[in-house]
């Protein structure tokens, strides 16, 4: 299994819902993305995904 690259876009800006607008990922899934597993970062980047469609 390859590594799931970052989805962050270096444009951080957290909403108030603690969700960054640049990559979508909340912020404890920012802060967890380093020690996670590809699984883990896997599941990460879908749950991003799924907010942009939602704001979109």
């Amino acid at each position: 299994m390859t590594t799931p690259a970052s989805p962050c876009v270096s444009r951080c800006c957290l909403t108030e819902e603690k969700i960054c607008s640049g990559c979508y990922r909340s912020l404890s899934e920012i802060m967890e993305w380093s020690k996670a597993s590809n699984k883990r970062k896997q599941i990460i980047v879908v749950n991003a995904e799924q907010r942009q469609h939602q704001q979109n």
